[in-house]
């Protein structure tokens, strides 16, 4: 008996072992890692590796194995499982998912490294007989596990690409040009081709799946970005949600029935009602491929090649072949709206026509004219070039002033579409619109007041704007839009505001004109979601003496110590710099902030922040080491030592 229990314990392990193993060869095997998860999944299946000699040595055990060495490896197993799954998401999964949610991605890498520290711990090497070189390597990569945590930072540029997402899905297609932010974030995301858009969407139907109604937001976000790359690629859009079964049940549900893959649209992955040859011999969803033609596309969606020709034959073999499988299935072909009619680029004489009518003695005519100047202003480079080219910004300039709100509004939002083009801006800001701006700003309606504090922020990217704003007595309308304006408009004040006050001269005509109480205010108002950017433009208002004393109060401490305790990753990086600055020079707040408990939240900061917000809680803790404040001296040391290391310690104390 006792033989066919080590038999059998034997058989367990060995099973178990092959199974690990089978899981670190298949982590080989994936392709490349992506975006900021490239480092840390090259790091993990590394960790991975680490562990082969030890498996491969219990796997060629024949010795009677104790449960806490069988119990170590299930929980190994597990949690080998959840670092191949993060591993196959950061290789082949959504590239949308992995930027907009990078921070989830970090909680994941560090969920696989406690689950792999807790499974190693009391592992019984000496009572298995595992040589002491594979101990000390195993043991030394659990001591990495530990410190693992503290170390997984997003990398800036990564940053910077969830920044151009959220600005994109910020941006309203009706006024700002959101095609070249698309485009430019398209090119660096590699989803600007047919082929890794059809990647992308198999990816994102796979996570929604697997998040079963989860994460809602988050999941409408990656939608609505795919939409959006979709869309600037000409191809019609499909909600990937949308349900093939007639009864419209959920997703989950629907994998109940499966639609051969000759039957889908190369396009858009959805089921033909139409199918077309074109010259390649490609089978296309008629919509789908006349859209793309639409858009000026000569070649194969699916083969990249040239198209000889652009006559579409009817696939009739594979239409009846598509209407007997619905029949068969009891399947019923989803209805679909009408796709939207593609963006060309206008004309040179057509735009030329419309320049001229800018100036007409009919009022119908001017009307037309600037409407239609406003929409291709917002399609495309080709477009607004065109437009400068052929002389439309002095007569879009003149007309900010004629006494007709829509005009002004169409004019203003025209010359915003214009100066997002950096080449274009400067000959913007050389027909001096910043006057009239101003005056729109004050007195217009909420649209054109909205789009006018947009165009302050497009045009004060130049710096001589920012002087002339300031100087012209831009600053009190966006504080008084900052009050009264729609969230889009509060957001477009809060963005100029923050550009301009970058200037110093602004900053104490900001405070002048009440932005700090009204910012206050914002900040307060959680419908809003505009924390980031109202501690933005503090940040910078508290960088002015008058700023500063403004601030110091303790209600505005205690908000700030709130933001670090509970607040998002972005959130506590904004609430640190501006503590730290309302602290350096300043014991009074700092006690302050210690009365407040600021102590332990930005010791977990300065662990487990962002790099930006690792460094500012740091620099806190700095301060309250040299202010002789409690916590002890050696207590902030040890702090730092955690959060930075001890070279950087000795250069900080």
């Amino acid at each position: 008996m006792e033989e066919e229990n080590v038999l059998s314990n034997s058989r367990v392990v060995r099973d178990l072992a092959e199974e690990l193993i089978g899981i670190i060869q298949a982590a080989k095997t994936m392709g490349e890692f992506r975006f900021s998860q490239k480092k840390e999944s090259q790091t993990l299946a590394r960790r991975l590796r680490h562990c082969l000699p030890l498996l491969e040595e219990i796997r060629d055990l024949d010795a009677h194995i104790p449960e806490i060495c069988i119990s170590c490896l299930r929980k190994l197993k597990r949690a080998f499982i959840l670092g191949k799954k993060l591993l196959k998401t950061c290789s082949a999964g959504s590239k949308i998912y992995l930027v907009l949610e990078a921070e989830a991605m970090v909680t994941r890498f560090n969920t696989v490294y406690d689950r792999m520290n807790q499974a190693m711990e009391g592992f019984p090497y000496k009572e298995i007989g595992i040589s002491e070189e594979v101990k000390e390597q195993v043991e030394l990569m659990c001591m990495q596990l530990k410190r693992a945590k503290q170390r997984i930072d997003i990398d800036s540029q990564d940053i910077e690409l969830t920044k151009d997402m959220m600005t994109v899905l910020y941006f309203d297609s009706d006024r700002i040009i959101e095609c070249d932010s698309v485009k430019k974030l398209a090119e660096k995301l590699c989803l600007n081709s047919l082929e890794e858009l059809r990647i992308e969407t198999v990816a994102i139907r796979k996570l929604v799946k697997e998040r079963k109604g989860q994460n809602a937001e988050g999941t409408q976000k990656i939608l609505d970005l795919l939409d959006r790359f979709k869309r600037f690629a000409g191809i019609e859009q499909v909600n990937v949600l949308d349900d093939p079964v007639p009864s419209n049940r959920s997703l989950r549900k629907c994998t109940s029935i499966a639609i051969p893959f000759e039957f889908l649209c190369p396009i858009t992955l959805e089921i033909m009602r139409d199918p077309v040859i074109v010259a390649t011999g490609q089978t296309y969803e008629r919509t789908n491929i006349q859209q793309w033609l639409d858009s000026d596309n000569r070649t194969c969606p699916k083969t990249g090649l040239p198209l000889t020709h652009t006559a579409l034959a009817p696939n009739v073999a594979l239409h009846n072949l598509i209407l007997q499988w619905c029949k068969d299935n009891n399947y019923q072909i989803p209805k679909k709206e009408p796709p939207p009619p593609p963006l060309k680029k206008a004309p040179s004489e057509k735009v030329l026509t419309l320049i001229q009518n800018l100036t007409s003695t009919q009022f119908e005519e001017k009307l037309k004219a600037v409407t239609k100047i406003r929409m291709l202003s917002r399609e495309c480079t080709e477009s607004r070039t065109l437009i400068a080219e052929k002389g439309g910004i002095p007569p879009l300039v003149h007309l900010l002033t004629y006494p007709d709100s829509k005009i002004q509004e169409h004019a203003v939002t025209a010359l915003l579409n214009l100066s997002i083009d950096e080449n274009i801006k400067k000959k913007v800001s050389d027909e001096n619109p910043v006057p009239a701006i101003i005056e729109i700003l004050k007195n217009g309606t909420i649209g054109a007041r909205e789009n006018s504090a947009a165009a302050l922020y497009s045009l004060s990217m130049l710096d001589e704007n920012k002087t002339l704003i300031g100087s012209s007595n831009g600053i009190p309308p966006l504080v008084v839009l900052l009050t009264e304006g729609t969230i889009r408009g509060k957001k477009d004040a809060a963005t100029a505001l923050f550009n301009l006050t970058l200037s110093q001269a602004n900053k104490s005509k900001a405070i002048e004109a009440g932005a700090i109480k009204t910012l206050l205010k914002t900040l307060g108002n959680e419908r809003l979601d505009m924390v980031d950017e109202a501690l933005s433009v503090l940040l910078l208002l508290a960088d002015h003496p008058d700023g500063k004393k403004e601030l110091g109060q303790m209600s505005f401490i205690e908000t700030l110590v709130k933001f670090m305790r509970s607040g998002t990753p972005k959130n506590k990086e904004c609430a640190a710099a501006v503590l730290l600055k309302l602290c350096t020079n300043n014991n009074n707040n700092l006690v302050v902030a210690l009365q407040y408990g600021v102590y332990e939240h930005v010791s977990e900061v300065s662990q487990n922040g962002t790099k930006r917000a690792k460094k500012k809680a740091a620099a806190i803790l700095q301060l309250i080491s040299k202010s002789g404040q409690i916590p002890s001296y050696n207590n902030i040391r040890g702090r730092l030592h955690d959060s930075l290391g001890m070279s950087d310690v000795e250069k900080v104390l």
